[in-house]
């Protein structure tokens, strides 16, 4: 059985003719005739009840028939979908990105993506670094956002933009009465963190030098799985923490109570990259999707869109 011989009857049974149905799939009458009793044979059943004057579907044949069609459609939307993508800027384009990123970064970048790229479809998802890997690697997501570097030989990465720390505490910290905030200033002060699980925690610490979390002192069980609530308690008085600067068009930044100034030492930055699997077709998608995020990032992180960066 192919897609051929359910072509075949199907037409017989829209015609009820087998002359008529070999006109109209474009072979002759006894190939046709021929092709469906070697399927008939197959099945061992009759397909089709056969008279000098007329052709009738058998009762077997018309519940095969329910299959035919519906196996040609399938066949057909294979063939729709094979062609959307022979226009790699067609079709969706499965896209995770990492909690501390998302909630900033794709407001700045959906609109444009619509105008300039209105048949590329964005499926968007938001989670932590570990599980955006794992369903990479897994092929349900096509591309992740991180701010860690993927050491996976099956990916790559498209360098997007680095992206400064900002100091933030309430008015009534201590940092609020001096003028510049210093490495070891940071390294002497209690840092609010978030939970476990994300890559934002680790870089905190990694920057201000703390080999591990803290488990005794005033922030020591003051952890938040998001950052806006991370800021609510800096807001509230509990300490300081570190806002990645795509952060500050947050909601938090008006009214909070919090104070926010941007840390002025050279690594005090993440880097946001592109990761995908080497194997993936669509690089040409990928390409204009990160050109979309370089054209309509703010002054306040670094681009790293090449062509920019030759000029």
């Amino acid at each position: 059985m192919n897609l051929r011989d359910l072509k075949y009857i199907i037409a017989v049974a829209d015609t009820n003719h087998f002359g008529r149905a070999a006109q109209r799939c474009f072979v002759s009458q006894p190939t046709l005739s021929g092709q469906i009793k070697k399927l008939e044979q197959e099945l061992g059943v009759a397909i089709f009840e056969r008279t000098n004057r007329s052709v009738k579907v058998t009762p077997v044949g018309e519940e095969i028939l329910i299959h035919a069609h519906q196996m040609m459609e399938q066949a057909e939307a294979m063939v729709q979908l094979a062609q959307a993508y022979q226009d790699p800027m067609a079709g969706p384009l499965r896209v995770g990105a990492i909690p501390t990123l998302s909630p900033y970064l794709m407001p700045l970048i959906l609109i444009p993506l619509k105008q300039n790229h209105s048949q590329m479809k964005l499926v968007l998802s938001e989670e932590t670094t570990d599980t955006l890997v794992n369903r990479l690697h897994n092929h349900e997501i096509d591309v992740a956002l991180l701010a860690t570097a993927a050491d996976d030989d099956e990916f790559e990465a498209i360098a997007l933009f680095d992206e400064p720390f900002w100091i933030a505490h309430s008015s009534n910290h201590p940092f609020y009465l001096q003028d510049t905030i210093t490495r070891a200033d940071l390294d002497n002060t209690e840092l609010l963190l978030l939970s476990e699980g994300h890559c934002l925690a680790q870089q905190v610490m990694d920057l201000c030098h703390m080999k591990e979390r803290k488990t005794s002192g005033d922030m020591a069980d003051l952890r938040a799985s998001s950052l806006e609530t991370l800021l609510q308690l800096v807001g509230a008085g509990f300490g300081s923490t570190l806002v990645p600067a795509l952060a500050m068009r947050g909601s938090w930044t008006s009214g909070s109570g919090v104070v926010a100034r941007e840390l002025e030492f050279e690594d005090a930055h993440r880097r946001i990259s592109m990761v995908f699997r080497k194997s993936f077709p669509r690089k040409q998608a990928l390409r204009a999707f990160a050109a979309v995020i370089w054209h309509n990032l703010p002054n306040t992180v670094q681009s790293l869109d090449p062509d920019r960066n030759d000029q």
